[in-house]
């Protein structure tokens, strides 16, 4: 590890008397703000019934949108956790239909919105992942994994699209310049004043507040909504947030290939890290960081003390011979451990953001992201949408792009332009002023951020630092207006050893329009019997139900020394 690494982390974990005042609940960031500069309170939305739904098809008219149906759907055809989803109205359609002259394919911003009969005057846009192309079913996700509510159901009218492009083009949609621009940024600009002026022709109002939410790409759409489109959000609930995604997928592919010279069999980068071996590290992880938060119950709530407690190279054993799953070589432990701090490029140059040491490395989740998606999903996405000139389509090998690729190479690549892509990737990929919010901030509107700290592909660290900017640039607090909440053991949006069902949405709702700042988020653990779906990373010594408070950040989750590890009533975020 680093000694600016160590020092980062020492400064998190410690020292200042403006983290000692947020661990005390004081006026920063975490505690609440009262010695914050005041800002303007956002009223409650009110309800509204459904007055149009089938008629919508034919009178609702807005520039270059096209109705493709409309109709009812009756209670109970959608549900969420078991339960009914409400009657209500679908509407379908698409904006900008158009034929590129660059690849002469058709192109249009496909979107689903889903209207309740019951509204509670909120809009929800719902942020789809991965590089979309798909209109998932517009009912608006709460935070964390297998839900037991979601926005549609808690009365909200939510909209869902697939950002521009067709799945079924993959990642060639990137030959379109403006297709990379419609995923980029631009189709969350398009959709929100057309769904805006759909929700007035179905109620006969426009909605009273505005919210946008997602995870992983999701979670990047809703922060770049939050520093370009600040006028139009009251409310923002970023997850995991791939907030420089083309970076963190080339810190992938540099992991893949790291990996894969480890690796017993050439070409499958999982035989680098062995099952045995990531569980071999989890547990040693634990073994030093468990307890830093005075509980022993195998989640490291203490993620930055962890970072400068652990050291893979004493904590962990080095063979002395063949691998075997007890033991790490010593080429793994360099290699392993230059990949936590931060992939470089053969010059040297970092690509992206360190990864913190956690206790979710032996899940299939983490394995996917580093070992399979590196070589199937993130070479596609950088040659194609965000690489200058894009790569030849005819031929292409995932795989091999990802393995032999120069990293050097691929980091200036996604930061060109030419004629044909006049912006590149950083730009139309990443929100502008990056740490820096005044917009959002003086209208009264919120942030909420969560991220898993056992995440694969966007570090949690990577959101750290994000937050540490936002509050430089406020005075050293943003909370305020914005708070980053750790979840200890998740993955890459749900999974991993972690108690990672909670809901976000409601505590957003709470702080925009009532004033009620998130000071702590209950979460609960998937065992056996969750109604949304059991978690199979949870540890079978874990009570099912297990519940923990999610605290802002700098905040951790701590033990108060007496009532049981299974209920969040015994620690107090601090």
């Amino acid at each position: 590890m680093t000694i600016d690494r160590f020092s980062r982390l020492r400064q998190w974990a410690s020292a200042s008397p403006l983290l000692l005042l947020a661990a005390c609940g004081g006026g920063s960031d975490g505690g609440s703000s009262s010695a914050a500069e005041p800002l303007p309170r956002l009223s409650a939305a009110t309800p509204a019934s459904l007055q149009k739904c089938a008629e919508l098809a034919s009178q609702f008219n807005f520039a270059a949108t096209t109705v493709t149906a409309a109709a009812l759907v009756p209670a109970g055809t959608l549900k969420i956790a078991g339960q009914d989803v409400g009657e209500h109205c679908r509407v379908t359609g698409r904006m900008n239909d158009r034929v590129s002259a660059v690849d002469g394919r058709s192109y249009a911003i496909g979107f689903e919105m889903r209207l309740p009969r019951n509204w509670n005057g909120r809009f929800f846009y719902q942020a789809n992942g991965g590089l979309d192309g798909s209109i998932g079913v517009a009912s608006g996700g709460i935070g964390g994994g297998g839900p037991l509510n979601n926005a549609l159901n808690m009365g909200f009218a939510v909209l869902s699209s697939d950002a521009g492009h067709a799945g079924a083009l993959g990642p060639f949609f990137g030959l379109d310049p403006q297709a990379r621009l419609d995923y980029g940024y631009r189709a969350v600009g398009t959709l929100t004043p057309m769904a805006k002026g759909a929700i007035q022709a179905a109620y006969g109002k426009a909605p009273d507040r505005s919210y946008i939410g997602g995870c992983s790409n999701g979670g990047r759409h809703a922060m770049v909504a939050a520093s370009r489109y600040a006028d139009q959000y009251d409310g923002v609930l970023a997850g995991n947030p791939g907030t420089r995604l083309p970076l963190a997928a080339i810190a992938n592919i540099a992991g893949a290939q790291a990996y894969n010279a480890l690796a017993t069999t050439p070409g499958d980068p999982a035989t680098g890290f062995t099952v045995a071996e990531r569980t071999l590290v989890s547990q040693a992880v634990l073994a030093r960081c468990d307890a830093l938060d005075g509980a022993a119950d195998g989640l490291v709530q203490d993620t930055a003390a962890c970072q400068a407690s652990f050291d893979l190279a004493r904590d962990v054993p080095t063979c002395s011979g063949t691998r075997d799953g007890s033991c790490l070589s010593a080429a793994q432990k360099n290699s392993i451990a230059r990949l936590f701090q931060g992939a470089i490029t053969g010059s040297g140059k970092t690509i992206y953001a360190s990864f913190p040491y956690d206790a979710g490395l032996a899940t299939n989740g983490w394995a996917g992201w580093k070992f399979a998606n590196s070589l199937n999903l993130d070479s596609g996405a950088v040659a194609f949408v965000w690489q200058v000139p894009p790569e030849n389509p005819t031929g292409f090998n995932g795989p091999a792009f990802s393995l032999t690729s120069n990293l050097d190479s691929l980091l200036t690549k996604i930061q060109a332009t030419d004629a044909v892509y006049t912006e590149n990737a950083l730009s139309f990929m990443t929100p502008p002023n990056y740490g820096k919010l005044p917009a959002l901030k003086q209208r009264g509107a919120k942030l909420m951020v969560y991220h898993g700290t056992s995440d694969p592909i966007f570090s949690s660290d990577d959101s750290v630092d994000w937050y540490q900017k936002l509050r430089a640039d406020n005075a050293g607090d943003a909370a305020n207006f914005a708070r980053l909440y750790l979840v200890p053991g998740m993955n890459h949006c749900s999974g991993g050893p972690a108690t990672e069902q909670f809901d976000m949405l409601s505590a957003l709702v709470s702080w925009v329009e009532q004033g009620q700042a998130p000071e702590r988020v209950l979460a609960t653990a998937r065992g056996a019997g969750n109604a949304g779906g059991v978690n199979a990373d949870v540890p079978a010594s874990w009570a099912p139900n297990r519940s923990r408070p999610l605290c802002p950040y700098p905040q951790v989750a701590r033990y108060n020394g007496v009532g049981s590890l299974e209920d969040a009533a015994s620690f107090s975020c601090r």
